[in-house]
């Protein structure tokens, strides 16, 4: 049965984030046929509709105000519930991102229906569709249908492919107006850390440091290999509470949860807390002097040595690889 989706496209700093692609590429498979709607929300967010468009989707709604400059839940709440009364959608996609994390339960409860957040696959079995999310820290995963009602989801950033971008791909791209109001929380300025680099959250290497790095100079030498791969550097909380480095970098239970095609886990002695963070990485290499830390019971690929001498080695390789292809 053909479903018509809305999938929230994210914007950070005036550009789509990867997972908005990503959730055009899932609500195609939702779809079956049915139409798929980009919705974008923000100040000034109109040139990005195309981008969607090129990505999968069939059309754009806007919805631009300057009280969506930056994201507060009750001003996107509201522009959002006038695009689905609008729209009367069977299925709606958002990312399992801060945003997403925050605003879904929210647009859920006032729309009385259903969400399965953080949905890492998505399988059309005849005209049921299966969505699959970890449960147990990522020890577990479950398999949920939705047998009736609307369709809610939101979907773990890095998991689901999206399609080539096209830039033949046209559709139309509307806009509403929305009356933004009675406001509770007001963003007057973001005041944000400068964090050079690739998004950890949408990177595909990630090198991560624990404790064994042992200051903030040794974090240095785990930046150089990522900017020789074209990752992103992440840390155990250990290591963040040593104030080697900032928090905004921490993987874990009680930090960000991360999928990437590579993670290489450098003096990180893999507690049950940071392996709920990253224990689904397509692969895992871990590099630790002890050959009893529980990191290797997950690992794809380790090695028993001092970082400080692996990892070098390793960034002196793979410049030299680089330079001759």
């Amino acid at each position: 049965m053909t479903k018509n989706v809305i999938v929230l496209g994210e914007v950070r700093d005036g550009d789509l984030r990867n997972v908005s692609f990503e959730g055009i590429a899932a609500a195609k498979t939702i779809a079956d046929g049915g139409v798929v709607t980009a919705v974008l929300l923000g100040e000034q967010v109109n040139h990005l509709a195309p981008l969607m468009i090129q990505y999968g989707a069939d059309r754009a709604v806007i919805v631009e105000d300057s009280k969506l400059a930056s994201y507060t839940p009750d001003g996107y709440s509201q522009a959002f519930l006038a695009v689905v009364e609008q729209e009367k959608p069977d299925v709606i996609i958002f990312g399992h991102t801060a945003i997403g994390k925050d605003l879904s339960p929210k647009i859920a409860s006032r729309l009385g229906s259903g969400l399965i957040s953080d949905v890492v696959a998505i399988e059309a079995v005849g005209e049921t569709i299966v969505f699959t999310r970890p449960i147990y820290s990522g020890k577990a995963f479950e398999k949920k249908i939705i047998s009736d009602g609307m369709i809610f989801v939101t979907i773990r950033p890095n998991n689901i492919v999206s399609f080539e971008k096209d830039t033949a791909r046209t559709g139309d791209v509307s806009s509403i107006s929305v009356e933004i109001k009675d406001l509770r929380t007001i963003v007057r300025e973001v005041a944000k850390k400068a964090v050079k680099g690739v998004d950890l959250s949408e990177a595909k290497v990630i090198i991560s440091g624990g404790r064994g790095v042992k200051s903030k100079e040794g974090f240095k030498t785990l930046q150089k290999l990522a900017d020789v791969l074209g990752g992103a550097v992440g840390a155990s909380r250990g290591a963040c509470d040593a104030d080697y480095c900032d928090y905004s970098l921490q993987i874990g239970q009680t930090g960000k949860v991360v999928t990437p095609d590579l993670y290489i886990a450098c003096g990180i002695s893999g507690a049950i807390q940071h392996l709920a963070g990253m224990s689904n990485s397509k692969i895992v290499v871990a590099i630790n002097k002890d050959p009893e830390a529980n990191i290797f019971n997950i690992a794809d690929y380790g090695i028993v040595g001092d970082l400080f001498e692996v990892v070098p080695m390793l960034t002196e390789e793979l410049q030299n690889l680089l330079v001759k292809a």
